[in-house]
């Protein structure tokens, strides 16, 4: 008896008869060799029959599944990155994984795309004169839109302020220029989905411009007017960066 087919003949049977799998379904369910407990997917990293009596490509399943949520751990978030190939140094490691745990707090799942948008947004991290601390807006089709904004300054300084605009994110970008107090023109902004469903990933892409100047920022989130935020905040430390080293140019001169 060849074992390596059951899962294909079992996954042919289900489509000539209409009648689907269960998900428990022993050995040939969608579950039978998914994990999402971190404790399970540490011990199945480390050694598979901890959890597995057999093993999956012996009755013709490719590889066990680690699901990713806010149940995982550092090992099974590490391997996932190897996977995708990725190798970070371990302050790296840390942001990212602290990012992909606030995230698997929103969503049940997190899917590789989700992983890939996270590490890009790491990657493209610049230095942080202003941190995004908190956002709140409040809107309706029979309200002004209103935002409170509060940033992390130089120094460690907490720094708050509200503003009206003609919408969310208007308000919420008024609010940070208030603090900021950085004149520039936003000249482009683009909203796209990372992911699917409606728990999905929005990436905001904007361009400032200021004295002549393009600066491009981008933020990603679950909730599209915090990603918009992060892309503000993304391209004004970009902006605050030029300028303070212009200033230093021009002071060494």
């Amino acid at each position: 008896i060849d074992t390596t087919q059951i899962y294909r003949t079992s996954r042919l049977v289900s489509e000539l008869t209409g009648f689907p799998v269960q998900p428990n379904k022993a050995i040939i369910g969608a579950n039978a060799f998914r994990h999402q407990s971190g404790i399970h997917q540490d011990g199945v990293l480390k050694k598979s029959s901890t959890y597995e009596i057999i093993d999956p490509q012996s009755v013709g399943i490719p590889s066990s599944v680690l699901v990713l949520s806010k149940m995982s751990g550092r090992h099974a978030f590490r391997e996932r990155l190897s996977e995708l190939g990725y190798t970070l140094s371990e302050d790296d490691l840390n942001r990212a994984f602290q990012g992909f745990k606030e995230l698997a707090d929103k969503k049940k799942e997190v899917t590789d795309r989700d992983i890939e948008s996270l590490i890009a947004e790491e990657l493209r991290t610049v230095t942080e004169m202003y941190h995004l601390d908190h956002v709140e807006v409040s809107c309706g089709d029979h309200s002004i839109p209103t935002a409170t904004v509060r940033l992390i300054g130089p120094g460690g300084q907490s720094l708050a302020d509200a503003a009206l605009g003609t919408g969310p994110v208007d308000a919420v970008y008024k609010a940070i220029n208030r603090i900021v107090g950085i004149p520039n023109k936003l000249t482009e902004f683009t909203v796209k989905s990372i992911t699917e469903g409606i728990d999905a990933i929005g990436e905001v892409l904007i361009r400032i411009e200021s004295d002549g100047v393009t600066y491009t920022g981008r933020g990603a989130a679950t909730d599209i007017i915090v990603a918009s935020a992060k892309a503000y905040m993304n391209a004004l430390n970009r902006l605050l960066t030029v300028k303070g080293a212009t200033k230093n140019v021009k002071g060494k001169n």
